[in-house]
């Protein structure tokens, strides 16, 4: 099945908090999640740059981190999440305002903005969505062993059974590749390039996987 891009909550067994990123794509497969500043970007692979003036939605960062927060998404909504998270807002705002600022992005899918955020402090994760039809934010807590999942295709709904309860991982190198071919993650086709923050100790570490 494909879904396109996937965002993704859960926790480690040992409670940490985990975030993650899976870019799926048929259109644009050349990209690369890359890793700097405490922050993760998708960008086209060398050669491939040339994408940019094809489709401007295909590079942004992907994951940051404030405080206890670390924030997943598809899009240039991280950044005003981060800031928003920063400043003090409840979690489900500071997802939800800028969704409905930015909508869903303007190609020729009308393809959704979608987010993940988790707290390491709070145990809870967020998950959310920009659709052409709906905006929508659901607050979950945060299992040990279990990740809950959102694409932007087929799966575009936050609710109680896109979740996984076979999360084995450690760490942010075990979460990457998870999110590319462990559980039900392994039946979702296209994979390109992922990326996860998991909690350690006051932050995160990140790790970043190419396929």
């Amino acid at each position: 099945m494909y879904l396109g891009r996937i965002v993704a909550i859960g926790m480690t067994k040992e409670g940490k908090a985990a975030a993650m990123y899976r870019v799926s794509s048929r259109s644009f497969p050349n990209r690369e999640a890359v890793l700097g500043n405490q922050q993760v970007a998708i960008m086209p692979r060398p050669g491939f740059e040339d994408d940019l003036r094809k489709n401007p939605y295909i590079t942004y960062n992907c994951i940051r981190l404030t405080g206890e927060w670390a924030v997943a998404t598809n899009g240039s909504q991280t950044d005003p999440i981060v800031e928003k998270l920063a400043m003090g807002y409840p979690a489900r705002d500071a997802i939800a305002l800028p969704l409905l600022a930015m909508d869903y992005e303007k190609d020729s899918l009308d393809t959704p903005r979608i987010v993940a955020v988790v707290g390491s402090k709070c145990r809870k994760g967020y998950l959310g969505i920009v659709r052409r039809d709906a905006l929508l934010v659901r607050e979950f807590d945060l299992v040990p062993g279990q990740v809950r999942y959102l694409s932007t295709y087929e799966k575009n709904r936050p609710c109680d059974d896109q979740v996984t309860g076979d999360f084995d991982g450690t760490c942010a190198h075990c979460a990457v590749n998870y999110v590319v071919d462990g559980g039900i993650f392994a039946d979702f086709t296209n994979p390109v390039t992922s990326a996860a923050a998991v909690a350690e100790g006051d932050g995160y570490e990140l790790a970043v996987r190419v396929i």
